[in-house]
């Protein structure tokens, strides 16, 4: 189970500032013991029936409870009391044998890193609190504290007894330096304390065990017998988690307060800069794990140093934005990368996990799935990456005319690109209404046939008396605001023709792009199925063979995908720029470039071209070339001569 920041000090009975002193705890407590009586509950109720049976029996043998129908209520309180204590008892088997949920992480032992544990040992008796059992590392910007007792685990597992893991976010070893990461890890350090404690400790390995049995009917190998009847456990483990689940978090609150305020007489003052290195560290990550790796993740190539890239990638940040001056000044400090003894073996493998849980990739470096270094990373990943867009983008293209045209496929040009996305589509033309830039008056259309209508119904009507004065007066009167009301009809007829054609236009600007992207996304929903296979395939054999250096659930991976689907335009702009990159740097002296804040770059004269992004989005969104047909003048790109593909 993971407890966040979280801590307190060690139960002691209340002295020396120990588990005693701080409300927080006290409160955790509290809650602590909630939970156990939700427990204590659920047990009284597994066994009330057969307490009930046992009364009967006894009134049986004292002569109370005599005659036919105590003796039916008798047996009918047997057989329901066998039958809730053997659901009870596969109940409890379920939640004590269930696999609770473990981080994957990089193991660091203490000749991997002895300063970082002789950092946390420090840090444990400042703190007065055990010590952490073990270290670990995750390619995350998080800290926390982890149990691993249970013998489910595997070579996971800590000894029975023993305390819980200290997970490391594997950023912050290299961003940070030495006293902030000590700051940091203050709070989470003095969470070692409740998990000592015998009441939290046993609610939070009940709660851990209840969370590990919801999962069990998802478990695969699991035949539809055994399957149904975890189902049935896993209701009633999600009974107890809603009777419990406040209770759970309430203590779990209560033990990161008295974690923060133990952890306040731990440099209190480089805490605070600590804290908003955390937030830069975390933007850094998350901008490099989505921008620079999952590009060369779906290439096939991991890149081996994520972590000194973050340290690369906010340096970047820091050189742009204002906000950030002053933090890489603190690069002349010591980094906390120093307590490792091989920081670029932690690194690599710490980038491999990273690869494994965002993207799936198999478990170990192979033909298909290479490390790559940043020097190489634009030759690797930038040139192939969009060599092979642009094959795609052809290989789409060369079937839809194919199906309209069956002669031979054209050359792979740019040219040819333009051409398709700008070809004139057969739309019926509508007459627009007149507007007040018009010399002929505005007469909203309706109303003049309203007007007609009128006419011709008065002329064919009886003739009759001429009215009185009031009664002109009144059919003028009438007349006039049925002539204004048929003439506002008529303008919101308009507005609602307007309407829908301006979402016709939104939805249909370029209709041979939405084709086209449409025939995109089929090929390359079809690619990253036939990669999730081999992806599967790998992390099953990975799992059999039992890869070394990782810890963690055997499947399935990724376990956090790192974006969304991208929609149809998206897949398509981003291929007519691969496209455009390719004629740039096969025509002209351009060269394919690593952006740490925005990936893949084309580089024109050694200087990124920021500006070709919108130009490709106005081909593609309204199907207007002359944006980048200028930019191609300008730049010296050939759109007819044909690009080298993958």
């Amino acid at each position: 189970m993971r407890y966040g920041v979280s801590g307190s000090g060690f139960g002691n009975g209340g002295k020396d500032g120990g588990l005693g002193d701080e409300w927080g705890v006290r409160a955790a407590r509290s809650r602590a013991l909630a939970v156990l009586r939700v427990r204590g509950r659920a047990l009284g109720a597994a066994i009330l029936p057969a307490a009930v049976a046992v009364v009967l029996y006894a009134g049986e043998v004292t002569g109370h409870f005599t005659g036919t129908g105590w003796a039916t209520a008798r047996v009918i309180t047997t057989v329901l009391a066998v039958v809730v204590l053997l659901a009870a008892a596969a109940v409890a088997l379920v939640v004590a044998r269930a696999r609770p949920a473990v981080t994957p992480t990089v193991e660091l032992s203490e000749t991997a890193a002895p300063d970082l544990h002789r950092l946390v040992r420090d840090l444990a008796d400042r703190l007065d609190v055990p010590a952490p059992s073990a270290i670990a590392l995750t390619p995350d910007c998080d800290s926390w504290l982890e149990d691993r007792s249970h013998r489910a685990h595997g070579r996971a597992a800590v000894p029975a007894g023993a305390g819980p893991v200290l997970v490391i976010g594997s950023p912050f070893l290299w961003w940070m330096r030495v006293g902030e990461l000590r700051a940091v890890l203050a709070p989470v350090v003095a969470g070692t304390g409740p998990a000592a404690d015998p009441d939290i400790a046993a609610a939070r390995r009940f709660v851990r065990g209840l969370d590990a049995a919801v999962a069990v009917p998802d478990e695969p190998g699991l035949d539809p017998l055994r399957r149904f009847g975890a189902r049935g456990v896993g209701r009633v483990a999600r009974l107890l988690l809603r009777a419990c689940g406040n209770h759970a978090a309430e203590m779990e609150r209560g033990v990161a307060a008295a974690g923060s305020e133990r952890a306040q007489a731990v440099d209190q003052g480089t805490r605070i800069v600590a804290q908003e290195q955390v937030g830069l560290a975390y933007a850094g990550w998350d901008r490099l794990l989505t921008r620079v790796a999952l590009p060369a993740w779906r290439m096939g190539r991991w890149p081996s140093r994520l972590d000194a890239g973050v340290v690369s990638a906010l340096t970047e940040l820091s050189r742009r934005d204002r906000l950030a001056e002053g933090f890489s000044s603190r690069l002349g400090e010591r980094p906390a990368c120093d307590l490792l003894e091989e920081p670029g073996v932690v690194d690599e493998a710490a980038s491999l996990l990273a690869a494994r849980l965002f993207h799936g990739g198999p478990a170990e470096a192979g033909p298909d799935w290479a490390p790559v270094d940043w020097s190489r990373y634009p030759e690797e990943v930038v040139d192939r990456k969009w060599r092979a867009d642009a094959a795609r983008l052809h290989d789409v293209l060369d079937r839809l005319s194919t199906a309209a045209d069956p002669e031979a496929p054209e050359a792979p040009t740019l040219t040819r690109v333009l051409t398709h996305l700008t070809a004139p589509q057969d739309r019926p033309s509508t007459p627009s209404a007149p507007t007040e830039d018009d010399d002929l008056p505005v007469v909203p259309p309706g109303a003049e046939a309203a007007a007609e209508a009128r006419a011709q119904a008065r002329a064919e009507a009886p003739a009759r008396p001429e009215p009185l004065a009031a009664e002109e007066e009144d059919r003028h009167e009438t007349e006039g605001r049925d002539e204004h009301e048929a003439e506002t009809d008529a303008e919101h007829e308009i507005d609602a023709e307007h309407e829908i054609d301006a979402e016709d236009e939104d939805d249909v600007r370029n209709p041979a792009a939405d084709a086209l992207a449409a025939a995109l996304s089929v090929q390359v929903a079809r690619e990253d199925a036939e990669r999730e296979a081999r992806a599967a395939a790998g992390a099953t054999a990975g799992a059999a063979s039992g890869a070394a250096g990782f810890t963690g659930p055997d499947g399935p991976w990724p376990l956090a995908p790192l974006l969304p689907p991208r929609t149809g335009r998206d897949l398509l702009a981003d291929h007519v720029t691969a496209l455009v990159c390719c004629a740039a740097v096969d025509t002209t002296g351009a060269a394919p470039g690593l952006d740490w804040l925005d990936g893949p770059a084309l580089l024109v004269d050694g200087e990124r071209a920021a500006d070709l992004g919108p130009r490709v989005l106005a081909l593609v969104e309204e199907g207007d070339p002359a944006p980048l047909r200028a930019w191609l003048s300008t730049t010296g790109v050939r759109p007819e001569k044909p690009v080298r593909l993958l």
